[in-house]
């Protein structure tokens, strides 16, 4: 855009002594000489942002004008009233760059209240502490510090990134921005290929890490690999098919115990072959309880403990059924002294089920039942099928792909080789691994209806109005991130942990990016319904199939229209849960059914309070299961835990269905005396208080008490506490 000439008259020179009688009142109450260089370099800057060159003359003139409005003062001026005379005398000169010098102006007012408020939050982070995420520990400097910084990022998202009326949106509650402390830096929740940026070696911090040659090697570089790629996003971050990117590692070791064993004992191999078996699996047991040690214990960059997943299940060699039996058992066995052990809560174990392999009589049925034992202790692992229904399934039975999910349940669609969105031929193949999300934007269909009853307009008409915007800066933020640099991320971006992510330090990521996804996140669907007609979605919830239907129509004629992969997901609303009630009663009030509990339904599920059965909970959840496919996953609540043939059929049912399963249980230990039991609030055995309690938090685990205390938000806590099918 070319700059523009201002023409103006040449004025004479300001009068000789003007200058130096005026004094100025800084906001600090010093006095200064007025000095109309100040005033130029104020105004050439407000001139230089919306492309504007003011010649010298029109800066004189402004100058002037300046002192013509001050010519009647009489004692000092304050730096208000130079400001008021400047944007009056830009009004005449240039009214453009008087726009600019008055935004600015007002920047600067906005400043000092974001401050502010930084300042508030900032307090009460250090002496009260933060629940807004279960996954951070705001008694530790290093997180404070880091939730502070995180506040301001907010502000300065919401201040140049949104517009007015996004903000509004948020702020009155029809949308909800997720993450914006870190969106506008980086991307999502992944399925990094960790596998390939071990294979061969690769560079991390300016350092050469060559490829392992043992198992215990493979753990502790894997370990380093994800503390600090984990640090460069926000969201889930996923290791998918551990089990395949460790067994070649096992198969190095076992080979090295082997041939240790032969040089010390020439001729006995049956003896080596035990001895190096014994000698890899213990290895493996030490190293994945390192990995359970590091993303328990070390906080990324970011001020949280990593939210890692590992997906496994499936790979068929000794070595990878060994691995896959190793880590439930380790899991099971849970961290800490002895007659003291508890579950960790990261890695979040999923367990790929194949009925081919994990069925009755087959060939991996043994791993199955494994992961159902370790799940009886710990709740863990989740149980994704890939020979049931739905597209998860039809991926893994036609090209053999997994679509491990990114963290507690985003899903990524297919996006194929050579034709993107859609497979270019028969022989085109899609590509999971190394794919990621760019945000979610989640959509409050209750408070949309109230808004549509209330105004009198169609519901769809206000519904469309909400999608459009969450389009918009989603279109944003692909832009915006294309333009990011590669060094940013350099696992991912340069090492090949992102699929086409082996670009150059100062290359853009543009082309990394094209594969990803964003999310229109939904909640409370329940609730929906509810205001709706009066009606739970076990009593009703045919207008909730409906509205889905609807939005999923709408948003598969986005992604060919803008040529970007949008995903529809079931929020997980953790702290938002509690939010979006006050937002609610805020417009309009407490209804019944809709906002008279603490907190909403999170997506599709049904209410927690409500008094059904496993069966009844999966086949009423199961009707919107295929409206999710961004973000999904069901779970069922077991009273016993010692009921193994229970959680067989239902997992087993499940798995048939095509679900992502989750195990709940409310598990509880006591500190002082080691007792463990499912749900008590006091020890039954030595009478103390001081519990460990972990509950499911969305789709991911978390401590619900620790030490008396909690890192869970109120609307959260007495959702748990409410729980019946959940």
């Amino acid at each position: 855009m070319a700059k523009k000439e201002v023409k103006t008259v040449k004025l004479d020179n300001i009068a000789e002594g003007a200058i130096v009688e005026l004094k100025i009142i800084k906001r600090n109450g010093n006095k200064q000489d007025f000095d109309p260089e100040k005033i130029k370099i104020a105004i050439r800057k407000s001139a230089e942002r919306v492309m504007v060159t003011l010649t010298p003359e029109a800066e004189e003139e402004v100058v002037q004008l300046v002192l013509d409005y001050l010519d009647n003062q009489t004692g000092d001026a304050d730096v208000q009233e130079i400001h008021n005379c400047v944007e009056a005398a830009l009004e005449k000169v240039n009214p453009l760059v008087a726009k600019s010098y008055r935004e600015y102006r007002n920047y600067k007012k906005d400043f000092v209240h974001i401050l502010d408020k930084v300042y508030k939050k900032a307090q009460a982070i250090s002496y009260i502490g933060d629940k807004e995420n279960s996954n951070t520990d705001s008694a530790l400097v290093s997180t404070q510090r880091s939730l502070v910084y995180n506040h301001l990022n907010k502000e300065l998202y919401q201040k140049f990134f949104l517009t007015p009326g996004e903000v509004e949106a948020c702020e009155d509650g029809y949308i909800y921005v997720h993450d914006m402390s870190a969106r506008r830096d980086t991307m999502n929740c992944c399925l990094c290929d960790v596998g390939s940026v071990m294979k061969d070696g690769f560079e991390m911090g300016n350092l050469w890490y060559n490829e392992p040659k043992t198992l215990d090697t493979a753990f502790d570089v894997m370990g380093d690999v994800i503390i600090n790629t984990a640090a460069m996003q926000y969201g889930g971050f996923t290791v998918p098919e551990v089990d395949t990117i460790l067994a070649p590692y096992a198969e190095k070791s076992y080979k090295k115990f082997y041939d240790e064993y032969l040089e010390i004992k020439p001729g006995a191999e049956e003896e080596a072959k035990d001895y190096a078996w014994k000698k890899t699996k213990r290895e493996c047991e030490q190293g994945y309880q390192g990995i359970e040690y590091k993303l328990n214990s070390i906080g990324s960059s970011r001020g949280d403990y990593p939210f890692v997943t590992f997906t496994f299940g499936i790979n068929t060699t000794k070595f990878g059924q060994m691995i896959n039996q190793t880590i439930l058992e380790t899991h099971a066995k849970g961290q800490g002294k002895k007659g003291r052990k508890k579950p960790t809560l990261f890695p979040k174990l999923v367990f790929l089920y194949d009925k081919d392999l994990h069925g009755k009589d087959k060939e991996l049925r043994d791993v199955f039942l494994s992961a159902i034992e370790c799940s009886q202790k710990t709740m863990y692992p989740d149980y994704l099928s890939l020979t049931g229904e739905g597209y998860v399934c039809e991926m893994y039975k036609k090209y053999k792909k997994v679509i491990s999910p990114m963290g507690c349940r985003a899903f990524l669609s297919p996006y194929y080789e050579r034709g993107g969105m859609e497979p270019a031929d028969e022989k085109d193949v899609p590509v999971f691994i190394g794919r990621f999300n760019i945000g979610a934007i989640s959509l409050h269909l209750p408070m949309i209806l109230a808004k549509a009853r209330e105004e009198q307009k169609d519901f769809y008409e206000v519904l469309d109005y909400y999608m459009e915007m969450i389009r918009k800066i989603h279109i944003r933020t692909y832009k915006y991130l294309a333009k990011k640099k590669a060094s940013t991320n350099p696992i991912a971006y340069c090492e090949g942990g992102f699929y086409k992510g082996h670009l150059k330090p100062s290359d853009c990521i543009e082309p990394v990016l094209k594969a990803s996804t964003a999310s229109f996140g939904i909640t409370a669907l329940n609730e929906l319904q509810q205001l709706y007609n009066g009606k739970s979605l076990v009593e009703d919830g045919e207008f909730a199939l409906e509205v889905m239907k609807y939005i999923n129509c709408k948003i598969n004629e986005f992604k060919k229209e803008d040529n970007i992969m949008y995903a529809i997901y079931g929020t997980p609303a953790e702290n938002l849960c509690g939010l979006q009630i006050e937002q609610f009663r805020k417009k309009y009030g407490i209804v019944k059914g809709v906002s008279e509990r603490e907190y909403v339904s999170n997506s599709f599920h049904c209410g927690v309070w409500e008094d059904i059965n496993g069966i009844q909970k999966q086949d009423l959840e199961g009707r919107f299961w295929d409206y999710f496919r961004g973000g999904r996953i069901q779970y069922v609540r077991y009273n016993l835990n010692y009921n193994k043939k229970a959680m067989i059929t239902y997992i087993e049912r499940a798995m048939e269905k095509g679900f992502y399963e989750g195990v709940n249980l409310s598990l509880a230990y006591c500190n002082e005396c080691g007792h463990e039991e499912l749900d008590m609030d006091k020890c039954p055995k030595c009478g103390s208080e001081d519990l460990t309690k972990i509950d499911r938090m969305n789709g991911y685990l978390s401590y619900s008490r620790v030490h008396g205390d909690t890192r869970l938000n109120r609307a959260k806590m007495v959702e748990i506490s409410e729980r019946k099918s959940m």
